[in-house]
């Protein structure tokens, strides 16, 4: 079981920081990130194994931070995607070399887990890699031998993070592997107005908790983006609706004792398009020079 707690997603990059480009926030930046975050989360999550994650959990372990990390890969394709319009096609020599740099991937993860099992809350063999659109697209018996090898590897409760309705309509192989199901539930992406966000959220809830009653169930990633293009209803994308629709799951969360794990702590710049309204930039709590918005300002009163 994973323990009740306050928790959010953290990616730290900074303006002209990429993992694209392998460029990672610094000791210092990552300590100043966790000394915000500390004050009032619990939980953080982060997505791969690289340069990123090995700071932030030797700021913790060095610095007495008290916040558990949930870690995770992101595994490279193993299926060629012709609906993924920013590339998602692979080879079958690709696949091949992709198949053995997962499982390494995976042995690092465990890695990790071992190492800073003081620290590490949970492991995530993979995030939403069973998704139509998906660019790195994972067949589902694959996924779930994943969770299955992880857990010879780590004794930290081992999970999927993936869409709620994927949960539903074929998660069912991965449920009987993993410890524990994460879900992720976006109102705002399926441009569901404001006033039913907070139905649609629970509802994915407890669609799965209908589906899975012996498997505990947390959100890793729900969350309302401040700005948008026309990905999404620019009218309902804005610092106001933010700060609503996480309140009323806050209460919720607390009410219910179900973790959830708000998408994210800050701006990426790097993400998405181009496009500086891209929804994918901006679903940060704080913006890129941790200025808070409206729902994280009450933690700085």
């Amino acid at each position: 079981m994973i323990p009740y707690a306050k928790a959010i997603c953290y990616s730290g990059y900074r303006e002209d920081q990429s993992p694209h480009a392998d460029v990672y926030p610094s000791y210092e930046e990552v300590l100043e990130d966790l000394n915000i975050l500390s004050k009032h989360f619990d939980y953080i999550r982060m997505y791969d194994v690289s340069e990123h994650p090995r700071t932030v959990l030797k700021v913790i372990s060095e610095n007495n931070i008290p916040l558990k990390v949930m870690l995770g890969v992101e595994p490279k394709g193993e299926i060629s995607n012709p609906n993924c319009s920013w590339g998602g096609l692979h080879s079958d020599e690709e696949i091949e070399v992709n198949k053995v740099k997962n499982y390494e991937q995976l042995d690092e993860l465990a890695n990790l887990c071992n190492r800073y099992k003081d620290v590490v809350l949970a492991a995530s063999v993979g995030n939403e890699n069973t998704s139509d659109w998906h660019g790195n697209l994972m067949p589902v018996s694959t996924i779930a031998m994943h969770a299955k090898y992880l857990k010879t590897k780590t004794e930290v409760p081992v999970t999927f993070c993936e869409g709620a309705h994927n949960w539903v309509d074929k998660g069912h192989e991965i449920a009987k592997e993993v410890d524990f199901i994460s879900i992720h539930s976006y109102p705002v992406w399926l441009k569901t107005p404001l006033k039913d966000a907070y139905e649609l959220t629970t509802n994915d809830y407890y669609k799965n908790k209908s589906l899975y009653p012996d498997k505990q169930i947390i959100f890793t990633e729900y969350g309302w983006t401040t700005k948008a293009n026309d990905k999404m209803n620019t009218e309902e994308t804005n610092e106001i609706n933010q700060k609503i629709y996480l309140e009323q799951m806050d209460l919720w969360s607390e009410e219910n004792k179900v973790t959830m794990f708000i998408f994210e702590a800050f701006d990426e710049p790097w993400k998405g398009s181009k496009d500086p309204d891209e929804p994918e930039k901006h679903w940060g709590i704080m913006d890129i020079k941790r200025k808070p918005k409206l729902y994280a300002t009450k933690y700085f009163k």
